[in-house]
């Protein structure tokens, strides 16, 4: 994607200071370890790339919220986001490993954790082992409205997390089933999540204006991959102005009452503001 690249531990942590210094709120990573396998190991290794990240990013800019993202389709072989049994997600299975991966962020130095993968009960295993462990102030930010979308093909790519076989309509949401969205944030909400997340951010603005009305917690919308690019692509071609649709767009998803907004326009967007 125009203006972003894969990041060393290094270059993370300039990354970092200079979303400080813009005022920029905070930073949600992901990661891309050396090597992948069935297991999705690298992703609750204490010494993962995610981990590793955490830590240095803590040393040299305390002051940075970090977020982390807690899945595993970075991390396997397949590219799904769990353990896969007879060709399957296995539901169950997951939850050890999102566990294990939320508490070692936590031990890092995350200041938030975000599982994105949407296996059901993720947000009660998550909270139950970061209390066992001592994490108890730890907030859990969930992807609580994640939808099967059309519009994250460029992250997948940069991510190198494509599922190497069928997709993941079986345990993201169909995205014509609204009342689904509001059912699964309201699961999350009871199983101990502190804030929630809808995903992707524009397709879904009634998803975030409902929430707002109904909920008082915390309300993140997640500015994808695809809409970002369709943004930049429209604006090279010189079929609308950039700099105004990317705010227009940013607005909308604040005016539909999101909170918090997770965007690759941030840093462009913050320059303006």
């Amino acid at each position: 994607m125009p203006g972003h690249a894969q990041l060393s531990i290094d270059l993370i942590v300039k990354e970092c200071e200079e979303a400080r210094a813009l005022g920029i709120g905070g930073v949600l990573l992901f990661g891309i370890p050396s090597g992948k396998d069935e297991m999705a190991s690298g992703a609750y290794d204490e010494n993962g790339i995610v981990q590793t990240a955490v830590r240095a990013i803590k040393r040299e800019t305390p002051q940075t919220l970090v977020v982390t993202d807690v899945c595993n389709c970075e991390y396997t072989s397949h590219g799904h986001c769990g353990k896969v049994v007879d060709g399957d997600v296995d539901n169950d299975a997951t939850l050890e490993w999102l566990a294990a991966a939320a508490v070692s962020h936590a031990r890092a130095g995350a200041d938030i954790v975000a599982p994105s993968d949407m296996m059901d009960g993720r947000v009660a295993a998550i909270r139950k082992a970061l209390d066992f462990n001592g994490f108890e102030r730890t907030p859990i930010l969930s992807y609580a409205a994640k939808f099967a979308s059309a519009f994250y093909g460029p992250f997948r790519e940069a991510a190198e997390s494509a599922p190497q076989f069928g997709d993941r309509r079986s345990y993201q949401m169909d995205p014509a089933n609204g009342r689904e969205a509001l059912r699964e944030i309201e699961l999350d909400l009871e199983e101990g999540a502190d804030m929630i997340m809808v995903k992707p951010a524009l397709p879904y603005l009634d998803l975030i204006r409902q929430a707002r009305e109904r909920w008082d917690v915390p309300i993140a919308a997640y500015q994808v991959s695809g809409e970002f690019s369709m943004i930049q692509a429209a604006a090279r071609n010189g079929w609308l102005d950039g700099e105004r649709a990317m705010l227009e767009s940013l607005t909308a998803i604040r005016r539909a009452g999101a909170g918090v907004i997770v965007t690759y326009f941030a840093k462009d967007a913050a320059k303006l503001l």
